[in-house]
């Protein structure tokens, strides 16, 4: 009982710290060998959903089990943190998707968790870990359902009742056993089909499954060759990334302005019309989007984007 206390205590600590660092919710899964993902992804990479994106055949095992990326793991901690901009784009505009509107999320959520992880081993003691922000091969949103965190909607994305889906997902893995929660049982999409029937290119299939080679986030982001002249008209003006399925959820009426200064963008990006993206120079490139995740597109990707919308 003296031991199971301790897990409980452990739990609780990091759960308060998460809290305080900035993270929105933190749940606990035990780190074992995903069971059920492991014919879904299968038959998901068979089924050649993930396009052009050949990384994702890669580390088959690792995405399936913690353990091989943590000798000894035992804990998987899953965070969310919110990145709901308190303002949008100017509605005479070409769209980004609202993740990318301040600076990339790799490196200002990666840095939070790193702060959780220093944490654990100067409360804790000798605990070996890593911290992950969609940065290898790993499940997040099972091990989000599994730690509790929230349901995967329709459109595979992790809801959470009280926050909706606007937020980033990032795991710890640890070599430290904890008090781990109940997954997440129910789904709370029901009926509803809205994401599935406004997805303009029909990436949102059955079984909460997407359709990577055919989603707008995929054409305007991972792929590197010409955009398929069959998807012509269908991108509603998204130039980087998509968030049509978030915008119609019902569960996002409740998502709340984040309080991170660093997700604010650039004071031009929300005013630029049309117009202006079209006339963007490399400079104004450069200068609006310091830092950001829209430079995995680069400037030339995104001009690409920009011609296809405007020429169809």
């Amino acid at each position: 009982m003296a031991k199971l206390n301790q897990y409980q205590k452990y739990s609780n600590l990091i759960k308060t710290e998460a809290k305080r660092i900035g993270f929105s919710t933190c749940g606990i899964a035990k780190a074992t060998f995903l069971e059920e993902e492991a014919p879904k992804l299968e038959q998901w990479l068979k089924n050649g959903y993930h396009g052009e994106m050949k990384y994702m055949e890669n580390h088959f095992d690792m995405r399936l089990d913690p353990r091989l990326l943590v000798n000894g793991a035992k804990s998987v901690i899953s965070l969310s943190y919110n990145y709901f901009p308190e303002k949008e784009q100017n509605l005479d505009s070409y769209k980004i998707a609202k993740y990318a509107y301040g600076q990339d999320y790799h490196h200002v959520v990666k840095s939070k968790l790193k702060e959780l992880l220093n944490f654990i081993q100067e409360q804790i003691g000798e605990v070996n870990g890593r911290a992950f922000v969609d940065s290898a091969p790993i499940l997040e949103r099972s091990w989000a359902e599994k730690a509790g965190l929230g349901w995967n909607g329709k459109h595979s994305l992790l809801i959470q009742k009280e926050l909706g889906s606007y937020f980033f997902l990032a795991e710890l893995i640890l070599d430290l056993e904890l008090d781990y929660d109940q997954p997440f049982q129910t789904d709370h999409c029901g009926t509803c089909t809205k994401c599935i029937d406004a997805c303009p290119t029909e990436a949102i299939l059955a079984n909460n499954t997407i359709d990577g080679s055919k989603c707008i986030s995929y054409f305007t982001i991972e792929l590197k060759n010409e955009i398929p002249s069959e998807v012509k008209g269908q991108f509603e003006d998204w130039m980087f990334g998509c968030d049509i399925c978030q915008d119609v959820c019902p569960w996002n009426r409740f998502s709340k302005p984040h309080n991170e200064p660093l997700f604010n963008p650039q004071p031009e990006l929300l005013d630029m019309t049309k117009s202006d993206w079209e006339e963007i120079t490399e400079d104004v490139f450069r200068k609006v989007f310091k830092k950001s995740a829209v430079k995995r597109t680069k400037f030339t990707g995104l001009q690409r984007n920009i011609k296809f919308i405007k020429n169809t």
